[in-house]
């Protein structure tokens, strides 16, 4: 039985030979495979849409059903460029490979196809379920992500073992595209990216700012329960200190320095792990004070490649929620622990209840990529591995996955239709604190190296906030709604009443509008209830005679009359604890 991965890399190469049919002039970029399927890159020699996508399948599933034997073939250089001749983007690989000492393979798609590739397809053809695919769109892609590069045409395309996972999967998608977070954004004036500003530097509308207030405010007010305290550091920082905390050899996202007359170079920051330690090395700090547990919510900016921006959930400008727990070796187990039920708190209010761990390692085959001892490596992960069994909480092993300096948790949480996003992270980190020369004094007076916990629970409030809007679909809770309620007269006669309530309610603190437009109460509620808004207040003659607000719920519907006392206090219950 072929593996889905197998299916996946094959149909791509299968689709690279249909395009090549189709278009003989066509230059061949590359062909992954990708999560729920695969796409190829090609610098064609005309624009094509997605209308053409069809004809290219048909083709695909008549080379499925010739039964096409796929076969390896090792390459000397100049065999390869031989046959790769007249493919530019091909040759730029071939001398990649030659440079780095990597093999050359070729893999043979029948007699019809042969792309350089190392390998990883179904034996045949008809190993692949030609009704389990489909291409589904089309986009363009800078060859190699770099913007210096041509812009290719990458065609996407779904593949399952099967028809029905194919089609519930297709079902999903649609449901996404009701929910996407760009889509919804701009419906419900939350938040915009302008061209001007720049590819992922989102601009947030009032009821955005407001949104993420209400998130970035929940998670301050937690922590602080909790015994963290806040600290602040600034947006740009010396040269000199990402070259002690290994970044500047280790990162590869962090923007140019800043280039200033007669003074050090100053980069904008990528994260704010640095200052922490820098903060904390300030002061002497006896064992009896840790564990020292400080937070702090800024905006850190990374260089990511345009290509790879999308809305709220990869962006430039990164809002953290960022923690970092300086502590003895004898408190990392409580510390995690504190920060592992603080996670599923927060994710339960939110409305998220699935999730599973992933604990990223080091690939001790790639040492170069880490900082750092082997021992104390293996005596983090370890440490971590430990503490996510003891929960019986469902986890994966992520070789490779690791940050440079340290072993991490990924929490991996599933959304009401079932994709699955990473959003919290815990890290232990044994290496910046040595790096950094941390360190605290024990009961004897020695001085003695301590052990970092790096934490972010939201990930980024961009990103979070994107995955929430498409989760939610924009129907935010009353608690988390920028606009708790709307109030809407009946009549030009109940404009007098229905200031006086929304006074009454701004005065209690619930966010609320009011909508006393010349058009139809029947319009203004459907709007309403298309800016998801949780809380409709209408007041007519009875409601003004009896001092009362008729309310309508966004789930329950009708909820009838009551006084405005009895409403503040429903809805303040609702208010996060």
């Amino acid at each position: 039985m072929s593996s889905l991965e197998e299916i996946r890399h094959s149909l791509a190469h299968l689709l690279a030979a249909a395009v090549l049919k189709k278009y003989p002039k066509t230059k061949l970029g590359i062909g992954p495979v990708i999560e729920n399927g695969f796409y190829y890159d090609f610098l064609l020699p005309q624009s094509i849409s997605d209308a053409d996508l069809p004809e290219l399948e048909k083709e695909m599933r008549r080379l499925i059903h010739l039964g096409l034997d796929f076969k390896g073939e090792k390459l000397t250089p100049i065999k390869a460029k031989k046959m790769f001749r007249g493919q530019p983007f091909k040759q730029e690989l071939i001398k990649e490979f030659v440079k780095e000492k990597k093999s050359l393979t070729a893999y043979h798609t029948g007699d019809i196809f042969t792309d350089l590739c190392r390998g990883g397809h179904v034996k045949n053809t008809k190993k692949i379920n030609p009704e389990g695919f489909k291409l589904t769109h089309l986009a363009g892609a800078y060859w190699k992500g770099s913007e210096k590069n041509p812009m290719l045409t990458r065609i996407y395309g779904l593949a399952f073992a099967d028809k029905k996972t194919l089609e519930d999967h297709l079902r999903m998608m649609e449901e996404a595209k009701k929910r996407d977070h760009r889509k919804l954004g701009k419906e419900l004036q939350l938040f915009e990216i302008v061209d001007e500003v720049g590819p992922g530097l989102p601009l947030f509308y009032p009821k955005g700012a407001i949104l993420r207030r209400l998130v970035e405010n929940y998670i301050t007010e937690l922590q602080e329960r909790h015994g963290y305290l806040p600290i602040w550091v600034p947006h740009i920082t010396k040269g000199e200190l990402y070259k002690i905390s290994g970044h500047l050899d280790k990162y590869d996202a962090m923007y140019p320095p800043m280039k200033l007359k007669d003074e050090a170079d100053y980069y904008l920051k990528p994260m704010s792990c640095p200052h922490f330690m820098m903060l904390y090395k300030s002061l002497p700090h006896s064992y009896k004070e840790l564990p020292v547990r400080w937070t702090y919510t800024g905006t850190v900016y990374r260089h990511e490649k345009s290509g790879e921006l999308s809305g709220l959930t990869r962006v430039r400008s990164i809002s953290q929620d960022d923690c970092h727990v300086f502590a003895r070796p004898d408190q990392i187990e409580q510390e995690i622990n504190l920060l592992l039920d603080t996670i599923e708190e927060v994710y339960k209010k939110f409305g998220f209840n699935d999730f599973w761990v992933r604990i990223s390692t080091h690939d001790p085959k790639n040492k170069s990529k880490y900082i750092g001892d082997e021992k104390v490596w293996q005596k983090s992960e370890e440490a971590l591995t430990h503490l996510i069994q003891k929960r019986g909480w469902k986890h994966e092993i992520g070789v490779g996955e690791a940050a440079f300096y340290g072993p991490k948790l990924d929490f991996i949480f599933k959304d009401v239709i079932g994709r699955e996003w990473q959003l919290s992270t815990i890290q232990l980190d044994m290496n910046l604190p040595k790096r950094f020369e941390l360190e605290y004094t024990d009961a004897e007076g020695k001085k003695r190296q301590l052990v970092v916990i790096h934490r972010a629970i939201l990930g980024s409030t961009e990103r979070f906030l994107g995955i929430l809007i498409e989760h939610l679909g924009g129907a935010f809770p009353a608690w988390l709604a920028p606009v708790q309620a709307i109030i809407l007269p009946i009549s030009e006669k109940q404009k007098d009443y229905a200031d006086k309530i929304f006074i009454q309610l701004k005065n209690a603190g619930i966010r609320t509008e009011l909508n006393d437009a010349n058009e139809s109460l029947g319009k203004r509620i459907r709007q309403a209830e298309m800016e998801k808004i949780p809380y409709i207040i209408v007041v007519g003659a009875d409601e003004e005679t009896n001092k009362t607000v008729s309310v309508r719920e966004r789930q329950k519907g009708n909820l009838g009359a009551m006084i405005p006392e009895k409403f503040i206090e429903e809805i303040n219950k609702q208010a996060p604890r």
